[in-house]
């Protein structure tokens, strides 16, 4: 093992340049959630010099990509790739970063597989900011057979291992009424808007009644022509949110009688349908994120505690089909910077954020050479997986 970890650290030394530059390249280019045909093209044409199998893209999901190395049958680790930007203010999820951290890792460990016997995938998966598509594959079956999946995550401000998310389930509301004239004759009318108006309010009642871990927010993208016309239509997204999708799902059942309510008392009606891909919660896996914690800090990064969720994440998805994890990384030496911002879009390109990327894919690196070599700790993190999803 000693030999192994030598031989990928120096060649993510030797590398770290060229995906420093290429990270800081993508910033420079961003491709928002379904767009991001040069991204996966460049990263792609890294795994194939690697000496990977590449299907490009795989699972008919546009600019997804599956790389391979090692023989089938064995021990399976996957590495996961995000390389999308947010409309307007670019990188400000750090993709871009720690989209290259996941390839270098690859990269550098692509010589190695041949020794520690199994099999390594290095998975593009496009558009994690709108419809996640770790949800797909997960549901096609990518990560079936899969020991362990990981993923590291930008961050501003502190480092932490034991990640979560929160299940996510988004729907769109339509309340239809009848037009009428809001002056001449009102009581013609049938107010639509009223019906989202109210809707919203019983929303914000239910808010009484749910754990305070939930969260529940939406806008209203359609509500009227003019003031003079009684809106017949109006629209209303929403995003739900849970600790657990199972608590989620009761909460759904509440959420749909608010919208009936609603539409009964202002005499319209209402129809729902999902607007995007709803995610899971992140599963913890206590061995596997033991093993993170301690390569971590072996490698002089600060492990911090963690009692909150990170908002939701399709990872959540991977960590229901084999054992994951999704540490969060400090780029910023200890700088506290919110992210989806400018701000955070800016700190993925600096100096820190580049040595940040190479710890990171020795962590990255460290935990797959673990995971293929130890029979005992894969077997510690599957039952860790299997009790987490009873």
């Amino acid at each position: 093992m000693k030999n192994l970890v030598e031989r990928l650290d120096a060649a993510i030394e030797e590398n770290s340049t060229a995906m420093a530059a290429m990270s800081d390249d993508f910033a420079a280019h961003p491709e928002i959630s379904g767009e991001e045909a040069r991204s996966s093209a460049i990263l792609v044409e890294a795994l194939k010099k690697a000496g990977f199998a590449v299907e490009y893209p795989c699972l008919g999901i546009p600019h997804s990509f599956l790389a391979s190395k090692g023989k089938k049958g064995g021990p399976k680790a996957a590495v996961l790739v995000e390389y999308d930007a947010l409309p307007e203010i670019g990188h400000a999820c750090g993709h871009n970063l720690h989209g290259a951290m996941s390839v270098l890792a690859g990269t550098a460990l692509a010589p190695l597989i041949d020794e520690t016997g199994g099999e390594l995938l290095v998975i593009g998966s496009p558009s994690e900011e709108t419809n996640g598509a770790k949800v797909e594959m997960a549901e096609k079956g990518i990560f079936d057979g899969c020991d362990f999946a990981i993923m590291i995550h930008s961050h501003c401000g502190k480092s932490i291992v034991t990640y979560r998310s929160l299940a996510l389930f988004p729907v769109e509301f339509i309340f239809t009424g009848q037009t009428s004239h809001a002056a001449a004759s009102p009581w013609e009318g049938r107010n639509a808007l009223n019906g989202a108006q109210l809707f919203f309010h019983a929303v914000d009642m239910l808010r009484q009644h749910v754990r305070p871990e939930v969260r529940m927010h939406g806008i209203i993208s359609e509500g009227g022509a003019a003031a003079n016309i009684v809106p017949d239509r109006a629209v209303c997204r929403f995003y739900f949110r849970a600790p657990k999708r199972a608590y989620l799902d009761k909460i759904m059942e509440k959420i749909y009688n608010c919208a009936r309510g609603a539409a009964l008392a202002t005499e319209t009606e209402v129809s729902w349908s999902r607007f995007e891909v709803p995610f899971k919660d992140m599963l913890p896996n206590e061995s596997a994120e033991n093993m993170l914690e301690e390569i971590m800090e072996g490698l002089g990064i600060k492990v911090s505690p963690n009692n909150e969720t990170f908002g939701s994440s399709d990872m959540g998805d991977v960590s229901y089909c084999c054992p994951a994890v999704q540490p969060e990384l400090d780029i910023s030496e200890g700088r506290v910077i919110d992210g989806h911002t400018r701000a955070f879009a800016a700190a993925t390109t600096t100096a820190a954020a580049h040595e940040a990327l190479k710890k990171g894919a020795k962590t990255i690196g460290r935990a797959v050479l673990r995971v293929l070599t130890e029979p005992e700790l894969r077997e510690k993190m599957r039952a860790d997986y299997k009790a987490g999803i009873l």
